[in-house]
């Protein structure tokens, strides 16, 4: 498992006091309110800041960090990814995951047949969908819905999925 889990990408500044217009990953952008810290990263290196405020406008998350403070320190953060340290993120509810625990568990249909690994998960509106890579290289796209996901053992490694008729003939 990994220990950092990113969360957001700066994209711009906002204002004049040097907060930053950030588009979040997260299902729910509150998590951003309960954070007292986050981690700036660009390429391998890694920065903690502290969070002063958190606004919300339209579809982006507002912060103003510690330390910055006018619109030319917020320019200098433009493009860096948001991670959060695992330990400081909210306990999840059951039968809820992180994408990055997700990618790279062996997909099992539910007759013990291996479709391949996980590659990615994106969610378009109604349901996540997974993305596995077969052993030759193909992609399979699965809905992640009860019905074909039938259980995913982050112990094990692995997620058992059932197919539907037509889903991937």
């Amino acid at each position: 498992m990994q220990n950092f889990l990113e969360i957001g990408q700066i994209v711009n500044t906002f204002g004049i006091k040097g907060m930053v217009k950030v588009v979040s990953y997260a299902d729910d952008v509150t998590i951003f309110k309960k954070l007292k810290n986050i981690y700036l990263r660009s390429n391998k290196n890694r920065e903690k800041y502290e969070i002063e405020e958190v606004k919300f406008q339209n579809n982006f998350v507002l912060l103003k960090l510690k330390g910055i403070e006018n619109p030319e320190d917020a320019n200098l953060l433009r493009n860096k990814y948001i991670d959060i340290d695992r330990k400081d993120e909210p306990e999840l509810e059951n039968d809820t995951y992180y994408v990055a625990d997700l990618i790279g568990l062996q997909v099992y249909t539910d007759q013990n047949v291996l479709l391949g690994v996980v590659d990615d998960i994106q969610n378009f509106g109604s349901s996540d969908i997974y993305y596995v890579k077969t052993q030759d290289g193909k992609q399979i796209l699965l809905p992640g819905i009860p019905d074909v996901i039938k259980e995913i053992n982050l112990d094990d490694g692995k997620i058992i999925v059932h197919i539907i008729k037509g889903l991937i003939d």
